[in-house]
C-alpha cells in the first residue's frame, strides 16, 4: 500500500512541470495578451457631435481589432467627470493601453496615476494630456501649423499676402476651448500669420476682442460662439463690414455662417466675410462647394489612428514607439515625446484631389 501511494505522487510530481510549461505557453499567445487572451486597448474620445471624433474612433477600432486586440470605445459627451470615470472602469476591467482625447487637459492626474501603478500605458490623441508624469506618449498633427493655415487663408483670400491690397479690412477672432492644450498651438499659429497685419492695421479687430482669453469658446459650444458674434455684430458692426472671421473648426464655422446669415451677410450687397474651419468635416465642404464657409483644414484621422496604433502596438510588444518630435510638447510635468502629422488647407479649388481623390470623403457624400 505504501509503495502503491509513492508511485501515485512520483506520477503527480512528474506531471508538475509539464502543466506549468503548457500555463506559460497560454498566458504568451496572441498579440499582446494576458493569461485572459488579447488585451484589451481603451479608446476614451470626448463626443459625438463633431463627425471626426466619430471617424477618428472608428479607425482605432479597426486598426488594432485587425491586430488581433480588443477594443473598449467610449464617448463622454463632451463631459469631463464622465470621461474620468470611463477611463477608471477602464483600469478597473484591466485594460493594458489607454488611447485618450481628453475633453478637460488637466482634469485627469489621478486617474492617470491609477493607470501607471497598474502598469497601463498611457497614449495622448490629438489633445495633450497636461499636468502630469503619466503620460507615456503623443499622436497628433502640427497644431501650430493648423492655425497658420488658417490665417494664411485669410491673408490671401483678402488680397493682403501677395500685396494686390492693402486694406484695412476688419476681422473677428474665435478660439477653441481653454482646457484643450490645442486652442493655444491653433491660436498662437494664426496670430504668429495675422499679427504684422493687424500691427500695419491692415486688419483691424473691430471688437478689441483679441487676447486669447477674450476669443476662447469653452468646450468648442457652437451656440456660445454664434451668441458671441452676435453680439459682436450689434456692437461694432452696424455702420461697417465684417470682412474675416478666423473660426477654430467646422461646428463653429457653421454656426458663425448662420449667425452672419442672420445678420443680412450672404448677399451681393453684403457678401460673407472669409470663414476659416478645421476637420474637413462633410457639411462644411458643401458649404465651401456653395461659396459660404471659405477654407477648412482637413487631418487624416485614418493616419493618425494609423501613427497611435504602431505606437500602441510598439507599447503592447515591449518596442519602442515611432516619434518625431521629442521637445515641443510640454505638458507642464515632462516633455512628452510626440508624433506629429502635417495638416492641409483646403479650400473650393483642392477639395476634391485632397478629400475625394484620398477617399476621405465620397463624392456622393457631398451631394
Amino acid at each position: 500500500m505504501h509503495s502503491a501511494r509513492a508511485a501515485r505522487l512520483r506520477t503527480t510530481a512528474a506531471l508538475i512541470p509539464v502543466v506549468a510549461i503548457v500555463a506559460g505557453a497560454t498566458a504568451c499567445g496572441g498579440s499582446g495578451s494576458g493569461s485572459s487572451g488579447p488585451a484589451t486597448v481603451g479608446i476614451a474620445m470626448p463626443t459625438k457631435v463633431s463627425q471626426r471624433w466619430i471617424a477618428d474612433g472608428n479607425s482605432l477600432v479597426k486598426q488594432f481589432q485587425a491586430k488581433g486586440y480588443k477594443t473598449d470605445l467610449k464617448y463622454a459627451d463632451n463631459s469631463a467627470d464622465t470621461q474620468a470615470d470611463q477611463i477608471r472602469t477602464m483600469i478597473n476591467n484591466g485594460d493594458k493601453l489607454l488611447i485618450i482625447a481628453s475633453i478637460d487637459g488637466s482634469g485627469l492626474g489621478d486617474v492617470l496615476v491609477n493607470a501607471r501603478q497598474k502598469g497601463i500605458k498611457v497614449i495622448s490623441y490629438d489633445r495633450l494630456l497636461l499636468a502630469s508624469n503619466d503620460v507615456d506618449y503623443y499622436a497628433t498633427f502640427d497644431n501650430f501649423k493648423v492655425g497658420e493655415l488658417q490665417a494664411d487663408a485669410i491673408v490671401q483670400k483678402l488680397g493682403l499676402k501677395d500685396g494686390s491690397t492693402t486694406g484695412p479690412y476688419t476681422i473677428e477672432l474665435f478660439a477653441g476651448s481653454p482646457d484643450d492644450n490645442n486652442t493655444q498651438y491653433f491660436f498662437n499659429g494664426a496670430m504668429k500669420v495675422l499679427q504684422p497685419y493687424i500691427d500695419k492695421k491692415q486688419l483691424v479687430i473691430g471688437s478689441g476682442q483679441k487676447r486669447i482669453t477674450q476669443v476662447a469658446t469653452l468646450r468648442w459650444d457652437v451656440t456660445y460662439a454664434a451668441q458671441r458674434l452676435a453680439l459682436i455684430l450689434k456692437e461694432n458692426y452696424a455702420n461697417q463690414h465684417l470682412d474675416a472671421v478666423l473660426a477654430p473648426y467646422d461646428g463653429i464655422s457653421r454656426s458663425l455662417i448662420q449667425t452672419l446669415k442672420n445678420d443680412g451677410y450672404g448677399t451681393a450687397a453684403k457678401p460673407l466675410p472669409v470663414v476659416t474651419g478645421q476637420d474637413a468635416e462633410v457639411d462644411s465642404v458643401k458649404s465651401i462647394i456653395k461659396g459660404e464657409q471659405t477654407e477648412t483644414v482637413y487631418k487624416d484621422t485614418r493616419k493618425l489612428a494609423k501613427v497611435t496604433f504602431e505606437m500602441g502596438n510598439a507599447l503592447l510588444s515591449g518596442k519602442k514607439p515611432p516619434v518625431n518630435d521629442t521637445k515641443t510638447y510640454d505638458n507642464g510635468n515632462k516633455i512628452v515625446p510626440a508624433y506629429l502629422l502635417q495638416p492641409v488647407s483646403v479650400e473650393k479649388s483642392n477639395y476634391k484631389k485632397e478629400l475625394i481623390d484620398s477617399g476621405y470623403i465620397k463624392a456622393s457624400d457631398l451631394k
